[in-house]
């Protein structure tokens, strides 16, 4: 059980049967009235946020989320194929269940499930990704001074802007949290 008041960015709680995550929380201490605290709840099953305000001695049960090393193998078109590398137990998860994550993520790579009470609700796949560039148009010497940018196609198909400068057949370091290009390898 964890109170209100000691509330802290990125811990899990159960609220009203449903599991949230804090993603911003402020201690107020009104002039008139009593303190509370005022905090902003993302619903780790849904995405959805919400916010909401509580009394600094309010308790509410920490919900434990459960991430796990699994190494991607492969998708058969409907489901995708995990296994977890320790011991060869495999599961395979939805496309509704994987969303947008497996997006810079290549077969036989590694990633962390995040399940709670035996649920998977989210992949999470690795911060920085390598990928070869398979599809773009060349640059134009001249061009790289206004610092512009074309989109390219990695192997995995995903589209990323890149500079001007980079080639197709080049290898490239792209941040999955945001999909930005980082620099050539």
């Amino acid at each position: 059980m964890i109170q209100a008041g000691d509330f802290r960015n990125g811990i899990t709680v159960e609220i009203e049967g449903n599991v949230y995550q804090i993603v911003e929380f402020q201690h107020v201490k009104p002039g008139k009235g009593a303190a509370f605290v005022r905090t902003k709840l993302k619903n780790i099953i849904n995405g959805g946020v919400v916010e909401k305000a509580f009394r600094p001695n309010e308790k509410f049960p920490t919900a434990r989320i459960d991430r796990n090393d699994m190494q991607y193998l492969y998708s058969d078109g409907e489901l995708f194929h995990f296994m977890d590398v320790n011991t060869y137990e495999q599961i395979a998860l939805s496309a509704d269940d994987i969303g947008n994550s497996l997006k810079f993520v290549k077969e036989n790579e590694m990633v962390k499930i995040c399940s709670y009470n035996g649920n998977v609700f989210a992949v999470e796949p690795p911060l920085f990704v390598e990928l070869e560039i398979t599809d773009t148009e060349p640059g134009f010497k001249g061009d790289t001074a206004t610092g512009a940018s074309k989109p390219a196609t990695v192997e995995t198909g995903a589209v990323v802007a890149v500079p001007l400068f980079v080639e197709q057949g080049e290898k490239i370091k792209i941040d999955t949290r945001t999909g930005e290009y980082m620099s050539r390898v």
